[in-house]
């Protein structure tokens, strides 16, 4: 288990360190903040402007926009054209090349190679995007005991670490969840935890992911614990903190709301290693992303 914490404690470090360089460019009069994806030879610089995935390159005192413009015939790709000037005289073709994050990064890194001898291909993990929401919900705890199966409400902050380029199709969520206790049902649980998200669906506007939860700290208080002594009955108060690898499965959907996300999810389904109490899990929560 310690091995365990440590090795997603060192990812999250190593992520947090790898996050993007973004600086002020001004082409054609106008200004961009633009984030340097490859440095080279040629520079990489991309970013989203008005919802819209915007890609530039630049050579020594030259900075252009690469374009891609639509008519009645279809796409003009004029980008490979501007890519062939830029690279006159090396053997890189671009005919192949699509106007993404990833192809461009191949390309820019490809040529950067072949002209100069000592230069170091980007590393995974430089084009971090920072999301940092809240949320609320219902709980029924189905990995405790739960006599009436009754819901009681939560809430909770969660920070996702996600690289679109690299590693599109995963994100590391470090999560703080509160469950409070109600007259029907005296449990209340704070948890830490540390998720991977798996994003299956992928759209300009949609993302749909499995949730694995790998490590969890709860501190827990019941309010309701029977204690018999001789003929007396009475209620009494019990604490108590756990540190787990739950594997603990749940779905979710970030939908693109303004400048973030509104986030859905269905939590704590299934679990390999811990038991349920037999009950349906119902565990729901709304909330809201930004993008920082």
């Amino acid at each position: 288990m310690k091995r365990l914490i440590l090795l997603y404690c060192g990812l999250v470090l190593c992520i947090t360190m790898g996050s993007a360089q973004t600086d002020s460019y001004t082409i054609d009069g106008q200004s961009y903040q633009l984030q340097t994806d490859v440095n080279g030879t040629i520079t990489l610089l991309w970013n989203v402007i008005d919802q819209e995935y915007r890609y530039f390159a630049k050579k020594e005192n030259t900075l252009i926009e690469l374009t891609n413009t639509k008519n009645k015939n279809g796409y003009q790709e004029e980008y490979k054209k501007q890519l062939q000037e830029l690279t006159a005289g090396s053997s890189v073709v671009t005919q192949k090349v699509k106007l993404t994050l990833s192809s461009l990064r191949r390309f820019f890194n490809d040529y950067n190679k072949k002209v100069d001898a000592s230069y170091v291909e980007n590393s995974l993990l430089t084009n971090i995007e920072y999301r940092l929401g809240g949320f609320l919900g219902s709980t029924n705890s189905v990995f405790v005991q739960n006599r009436e199966n009754i819901s009681n409400f939560q809430f909770g902050i969660d920070f996702e670490l996600y690289d679109a380029v690299s590693l599109p199709s995963h994100a590391i969520v470090v999560q703080y969840k509160q469950t409070l206790s109600s007259d029907d049902f005296d449990y209340s649980a704070s948890q830490f935890s540390i998720n991977h998200r798996f994003k299956f669906i992928k759209t300009p506007t949609i993302q749909i992911f499995l949730n694995t939860k790998l490590v969890t700290y709860t501190f827990t208080r019941r309010g309701d614990i029977l204690f018999i002594e001789g003929d007396q009955v009475s209620l009494t108060e019990q604490t108590g903190s756990n540190l787990q690898g739950p594997l603990i499965f749940g779905l979710g959907a970030d939908i693109k709301l303004g400048n973030g996300y509104l986030s859905l999810n269905y939590n704590d389904a299934y679990s390999f290693v811990i038991d349920d109490n037999g009950e349906f899990p119902v565990d729901i929560s709304i909330g809201y992303k930004f993008v920082l």
